[in-house]
């Protein structure tokens, strides 16, 4: 990159880090507890250009390349992880999805709400009893005229309540069969479309999740994103991005909870000195730090494959892996320099401490981006 854009990326960055300064940080144990989606601050996103990243702005999106997307979900997520979690589901999968795959038809009709963040977006794959395995999806689409039919669920879908358009993979061919999926747009308004149960989640609590219900849902075919039978694979090349996505999130949770612990352990003292001058706790903070630097060159990697429009299958599922794994630890290791006020709700330690577990899973778990990893590297 040359110094221009380094310029243009930090100045992004400082952006996104004044807005969630300012309208996140003083909500967030509020929205915590409550388990409140505050909706309102995602149309201000919107105002940000933060709900349309990486979208032309032909269809009203920013524009931007994923290293500014990166670097905004990581000053967001630095502050609330959960509201970095609800930009990444917005921007990566649904509105996403259809600039990827849509037709300008489409684009032109959904796109320019979707990225002014004039409404939010859900993406549904994942079922009660499909997760890792989406090909044996049992919600279907079955054509009846120049209509489809869609029954089913789908659930731990963000946005599912307060969401107003959903990209949402149905089965319109028999289970196990090859190309049995399709993508279509809905909208919310539907007849049969509804929402079910808010979960009641250990982290990323301002966050919405939830189920979506399909009941004989009646669909145009118009609403159809690519051809019958593509939906599968479309969401695979979705979430080749997705995982730069998680990767982003859990980069800037890592630093964050890093940041707390740094601060702590200097400010901290025992026996007449600051906590952070014995070897235990700096050798915590020198790893965590490592850690962070080694999951953010290997996002800039996969960023960079995915700007020039390369491949990079391995390369973000490596990224989204190392990332939250790491995540994850720094988080732990937050809490332990915290000590006992690390386990209370006074202290932002815990916070990211149950935040960063979802990192782990969400957008393919650490055992499928391994599985990807090992297929990719062996083949």
């Amino acid at each position: 990159m040359n110094t221009e854009t380094i310029n243009n990326i930090k100045m992004i960055a400082e952006t996104a880090k004044e807005f969630a300064e300012k309208n996140i940080r003083p909500n967030i144990m509020e929205w915590d507890e409550s388990q409140t989606f505050p909706k309102e601050l995602f149309h201000q996103l919107g105002d940000m250009g933060f709900m349309g990243i990486v979208i032309p702005e032909q269809y009203g999106g920013s524009g931007l390349g994923y290293h500014e997307y990166v670097a905004i979900l990581d000053e967001i997520s630095q502050v609330d992880p959960s509201i970095g979690l609800s930009v990444a589901a917005h921007n990566s999968l649904c509105t996403n999805h259809i600039y990827e795959f849509g037709n300008e038809e489409q684009r032109n009709k959904w796109l320019p709400q979707l990225a002014t963040g004039k409404v939010i977006g859900a993406w549904g794959l994942t079922e009660h009893n499909t997760g890792s395995d989406s090909g044996g999806m049992s919600t279907t689409a079955v054509k009846d005229g120049d209509e489809w039919v869609i029954n089913g669920a789908k659930n731990f879908i963000t946005h599912a309540i307060s969401g107003d358009i959903a990209v949402v993979m149905t089965r319109t061919g028999e289970i196990g069969a090859k190309n049995n999926s399709t993508a279509f747009v809905l909208e919310k308004g539907m007849a049969g479309f509804t929402s079910g149960k808010k979960e009641n989640k250990l982290g990323m609590r301002a966050s919405e999740t939830a189920e979506l219900i399909f009941d004989n849902v009646r669909v145009s075919d118009a609403n159809r994103l690519g051809e019958v039978g593509e939906g599968f694979k479309q969401a695979m090349k979705i979430l080749d991005g997705g995982r730069i996505s998680i990767a982003a999130l859990s980069l800037g949770t890592a630093k964050g909870a890093y940041k707390a612990a740094l601060k702590y352990a200097k400010e901290r003292k025992q026996f007449g000195k600051s906590i952070s001058d014995f070897q235990a706790i700096n050798f915590m903070l020198a790893d965590m730090a490592t850690e962070i630097d080694a999951a953010e060159l290997l996002i800039q990697r996969a960023s960079t494959l995915k700007n020039a429009k390369q491949k990079m299958t391995r390369e973000g599922a490596m990224a989204k892996l190392y990332a939250s794994e790491a995540c994850v630890r720094i988080s732990n290791n937050a809490v332990q320099i915290f000590g006992g006020y690390g386990y209370t709700k006074d202290f932002p330690a815990e916070k990211y401490y149950r935040d960063s577990k979802l990192c782990t899973i969400g957008e393919g778990t650490s055992e499928i981006q391994r599985l990807v990893i090992g297929r990719d590297i062996t083949k």
